[in-house]
């Protein structure tokens, strides 16, 4: 596509960070999108750190994969779930990578011993960035990470300012997404944080074209009027964005007030009508069950909800398609020992998510114990996974003091352990690890399914894509061993080093581990099939359990 035909919408946001951003420039991207716009997203997060692979979940939520390797922000997880675009690399960069490239260029002689400055230098870098992460999209939704005001943001804010300069206003459109408090003591919506929010960005050379309100009550008129006023923008660009119970209702929200039309006519775009008939369906089934599930999710990041963002949405997304409510309900692991271990009662089924580092394993291992033991169903990803091989290596295998190298490291039975660079397939994205010399396997890569097993009924075809995010992995030696002792391998990589993929039990109703992580190609239209799978199973457990109680009653 012609770069010059091509048009530019920056998402800002101002007053406090976490207000939504990411599920407003998706919402919109949605919206282009249902008008037969072709669209995509990129997020510019102002941190130093080169990607967020190396940071806490419980700081920074969880770490989205996409299917050609990259470790990003969770908001393009978001991305993926509204529109039908998938995201890579080049659509989520960091101040750590521009600043990384540049003092690259800088060393091999490009800038031909010129002054190497935030501007132009860095700008450049970042606009050249933004460029390259359009690709052929007709419009580029662009997420600038932080507030308004932020030192950290200012490179970037200042190089969308000067994207607005080259391309004029009608390739480009300023969305500003602002907190708008209501305070209960004195009954009032308070416009003010918002104004000085916008006039920090207009000492910048930024004003908004559409301001979007994030407010727990509706906007009011005289509210809006003011705003407008106030903020330099036009009565019907002043948008109400109040909370919902589900973020897939925002699309219609923004719809109902017409923000699509809006930046539509901002960038001179002559469109279809927008069509949200797949959206409506969705909350429909959504506000409409017939079932009831709940779910244990075991880890160590529970705390904080966005720690496992994508397998959260996962779960919601199979409960609509086979219209079961599903309740997740944390269970820090860290907590979870013989005397507490009742709460696993009432659940339905168990979940054990990926993770890394020994914190909290031992109240992992007991939930797969009980989960195995109790005939309830489990799933484990990537770790779990892990934890479920050595919980059966220590328990029925009878390999006492069986563990991870990642725990133990002078275990005598390593079940698990760290993929050396021999083993690592030739297609894979392969990250050195300084500490460990290992590498992460990264990226989609194809598997190859057993046909007799569970996992084959559930994918219902002999190979699958699925994306990974681990430096260890089942060891290759104990296999053959951990098969005669009853576990099913399942899956194995396509590729001839053979990777276990995914392990079942034999005599169990619904015990699954995979190497993978299903969550990320999971959408509200198209849960993935591990998912719909487990919250079947965990609906079959619980007839099958009121069943039994009433014949104890009786």
């Amino acid at each position: 596509m012609d770069s010059s035909s091509r048009k530019f919408v920056f998402i800002t946001g101002g007053v406090v960070s976490s207000i939504g951003k990411g599920v407003a420039a998706a919402s919109l991207a949605a919206l282009l999108e249902s008008r037969g716009i072709r669209v995509t997203l990129v997020k510019l997060d102002p941190y130093i750190n080169i990607d967020p692979g190396m940071m806490s979940p419980l700081q920074h939520g969880e770490v989205f994969v996409t299917e050609d390797g990259a470790e990003t922000d969770l908001d393009l997880g978001h991305y993926e779930r509204f529109i039908t675009a998938r995201m890579g690399k080049r659509n989520n960069f960091t101040t750590g990578q521009i600043y990384n490239s540049v003092l690259a260029k800088e060393r091999r002689g490009d800038y031909l011993g010129m002054t190497v400055q935030v501007i132009p230098h860095i700008t450049d870098e970042i606009k050249s960035w933004i460029y390259a992460g359009a690709g052929d999209a007709e419009v580029t939704l662009v997420e600038v990470g932080g507030t308004v005001g932020d030192i950290e943001s200012q490179p970037f804010l200042e190089a969308i300012r000067q994207i607005r300069l080259d391309r004029g206003r009608m390739d480009t459109c300023f969305v500003h997404l602002s907190y708008v408090p209501y305070l209960e003591a004195a009954g009032e919506i308070k416009t003010k944080p918002t104004q000085h929010s916008v006039k920090e960005a207009r000492q910048i050379g930024i004003q908004p074209d559409v301001l979007i309100c994030r407010m727990s009550h509706p906007l009011q008129e005289v509210e809006r009027r003011k705003l407008a006023l106030f903020c330099n923008v036009e009565s019907e660009a002043v948008i109400s964005c109040t909370d919902v119970d589900s973020i897939y209702k925002v699309p219609g929200l923004l719809n109902r007030q017409g923000l699509d039309e809006l930046v539509c006519k901002k960038l001179g775009l002559t469109t279809m009508h927008s069509d949200l008939s797949k959206w409506e369906t969705l909350i429909y089934k959504k506000e409409n069950f017939t079932h009831e599930v709940n779910i244990a999710m075991v880890g160590k990041y529970v705390s904080l909800t966005d720690a496992y963002k994508s397998v959260n949405e996962a779960l919601i997304h199979a409960g609509i398609h086979i219209r079961a409510k599903v309740n997740v309900y944390p269970i820090d692991s860290e907590q979870l020992n013989e005397d507490n271990l009742h709460v696993l009662d009432g659940m339905d089924a168990i979940l054990v998510p990926g993770g890394f580092g020994p914190r909290g394993v031992e109240g992992k291992l007991r939930a797969i114990e009980y989960a195995r033991t109790r005939r309830k169903p489990f799933f484990g990803i990537c770790f779990g996974m892990q934890l479920a091989v050595t919980e059966f290596a220590r328990n029925v295998a009878g390999w006492k003091g069986a563990s991870s190298t990642e725990l133990c490291a002078d275990t005598c039975f390593p079940v698990v352990s760290l993929i050396s660079r021999a083993r690592a397939d030739s297609n894979s994205v392969l990250t050195p690890d300084v500490d460990t010399n290992g590498v992460m396997r990264l990226g989609a890569h194809k598997f190859t399914i057993e046909a007799s097993s569970l996992l084959s009924e559930i994918y219902g075809r002999s190979e699958a894509l699925e994306r990974h995010r681990h430096r260890y992995e089942v060891t290759p030696s104990y296999l053959p061993d951990l098969v005669k002792a009853g576990l099913r391998i399942s899956a194995h990589s396509a590729d001839d080093k053979r990777f276990c993929e995914a392990v079942e039990l034999i005599d169990h109703p619904w015990f699954i581990g995979v190497q993978f992580h299903p969550e990320f190609s999971s959408t509200p239209s198209t849960p993935n099939p591990l998912f719909r799978s487990f919250i079947e199973a965990a609906l079959v457990h619980q007839r099958f359990t009121k069943v039994e109680q009433c014949a104890v009653v009786a």
